[in-house]
């Protein structure tokens, strides 16, 4: 974890104020397992459900862009990211599983439903997930150049569910 990044500041403080049971992953103590350097990822997540979390926490502005009018779902990763995860959640075995969270900055007057958002430093989140496993499903490659994938709007639509959700 990155205690510098607000997004990731955020989300442990969710987990903080929910008292719910974590570790937050020190980047700065590069992991490898079996001589092979995985990416890191930012938090293990305890569960009351039968899945524990390693979430990769993904920060997003929630704001129109461009021409648009309405703030979009980015939701975009890097391959390695995704790889990294997975990779990570066969390291850890059964009882885990890799998570993304897609952390939304809300820069505009945006009002999702009350119960999903969450304040911190003056400031409002949302938090919703996606599975490693389900993203790739359906995962499209966003930038060969920059090594990125996302998923298609309807599909982020359909897989992404709110924090509470996983937990």
């Amino acid at each position: 974890m990155k205690t510098h990044v607000h997004y990731e500041a955020a989300f442990e403080d969710y987990l903080r104020r929910k008292q719910i049971p974590y570790v937050a992953v020190d980047e700065a103590k590069r992991a490898a397992f079996r001589d092979a350097k995985l990416k890191s990822f930012d938090f293990i997540v305890y569960s009351d459900n039968s899945t524990n979390w390693l979430v990769d926490v993904k920060g997003r502005r929630w704001a129109a862009r461009g021409s648009q009018r309405k703030p979009a779902w980015e939701n975009w990763v890097t391959q390695a990211d995704l790889d990294g995860l997975e990779q990570w959640e066969q390291v850890f075995g059964v009882g885990f599983g890799a998570l993304f969270i897609f952390a939304y900055w809300l820069q505009e007057q945006a009002e999702p439903p009350p119960e999903i958002v969450h304040s911190f430093r003056d400031e409002r989140y949302v938090f919703v997930g996606v599975p490693a496993a389900e993203y790739r499903l359906h995962a499209r490659v966003r930038s060969p150049k920059w090594g990125t994938v996302n998923l298609p709007a309807a599909e982020f639509a359909r897989c992404a569910r709110p924090l509470a959700d996983w937990l």
